[in-house]
């Protein structure tokens, strides 16, 4: 861990994962910072490192169960997790303790949907498997039939989840001529829609989606909601892109539509378990498989910092100039 190089009396921050340097130093002007510099998430090392800190900022693979947050020391004023998923964190618990928690919603947003869009072309153009080919010596003669894929002009992408990230997708997509389908869970006003057709089910967004992209959150309600139904429920030659959540796949009826032949390509930045992945994934013909980078700028990775770093500091008396003005508080 780094060693505090500021007077005791200034609030203690500790930070469970290596952050951008634009993060530690925004970080360094309203607290003394110590860092977990292991390769491995603190785990149950968590109380005793958090001794005597004023604020903890937590990483996506730290788990705090309401065991966790009962064990933290009552010198803890304010937690934050460098993500905008908060799955990992008992926010009941976290409210219980009167602990307020901040996330870093919205900074993400553009990357997120540029990866998208990635994934969309990788997918409709098998461009994974052409690489695989070129590195393996397996790029002969061009013929007509060679390495084919389908262009995205007309094609239907059904968007699960028309949040802020799902409408960004659809704003970079309808350049590439693409008509967009969504669902939501209530219907967006006619300005927002920007002529997108909403669909009132899941398995009817899907009955409409030469694309379904998935960037919903993983609630209860939509855990497992790729199930066998609305895999059988898609077009002939779909493709399934995600950049929301592992848990909105059931990650068996998905490899065995793909051994059926009801999916020509799956792309995804998000598994079940990440990044202990099932080796399954690695054995589909035709898929783009990221390590979960859609944040991975260093603009955004410092944006989500400073966001998170702020939250925390407007519960440990920092003053308001130089915070953000409104930090979004999940529990308190």
């Amino acid at each position: 861990m780094t060693t505090p190089s500021h007077p005791r009396q200034r609030p203690r921050l500790l930070i469970t994962g290596v952050p951008t340097d634009e993060t530690i130093a925004h970080a360094t002007r309203w607290f003394d910072v110590e860092i977990w510099r292991e390769p491995q998430p603190i785990g149950a090392q968590l109380a005793e490192a958090a001794a005597g800190m004023d604020a903890l900022l937590v990483m996506p693979d730290d788990r705090l169960d309401a065991k966790a947050i009962d064990a933290l020391p009552r010198t803890v004023r304010g937690l934050a997790t460098h993500s905008v998923g908060t799955e990992h964190i008992d926010l009941s618990a976290a409210t219980a303790r009167g602990l307020p928690v901040f996330h870093t919603p919205d900074v993400l947003t553009d990357a997120v949907a540029d990866l998208a869009m990635l994934l969309i072309i990788s997918a409709a153009r098998d461009a994974s498997g052409a690489e695989r080919a070129l590195r393996a010596g397996r790029w002969t003669r061009w013929t007509p039939t060679s390495m084919m894929g389908r262009s995205l002009q007309g094609m239907r992408l059904g968007i699960l989840g028309m949040g802020r990230i799902g409408t960004a997708i659809a704003a970079r997509a309808r350049p590439f001529g693409m008509v967009i389908h969504y669902h939501n869970r209530r219907r967006l006003e006619p300005q927002r829609e920007a002529g997108a057709i909403h669909h009132a089910s899941c398995h009817d967004l899907a009955r409409h989606s030469d694309v379904l992209c998935l960037c919903a959150p993983a609630t209860p309600e939509l855990r497992g909601v790729v199930d066998a139904t609305l895999l059988d429920a898609l077009p002939d030659a779909a493709m399934l892109v995600n950049v929301g959540r592992g848990d909105l796949i059931d990650e068996h009826a998905l490899f065995a539509a793909v051994r059926r032949g009801r999916l020509t390509h799956v792309a995804t930045d998000v598994y079940l378990g990440e990044p202990a992945i099932d080796p399954r994934w690695l054995e589909l013909p035709r898929a783009t498989l990221l390590p979960h980078i859609g944040s991975a700028t260093r603009e955004v990775r410092s944006a989500m910092g400073r966001m998170a770093v702020d939250g925390l500091a407007s519960v440990c008396g920092a003053p308001a100039a130089g915070r953000c003005a409104n930090p979004e508080v999940l529990s308190r």
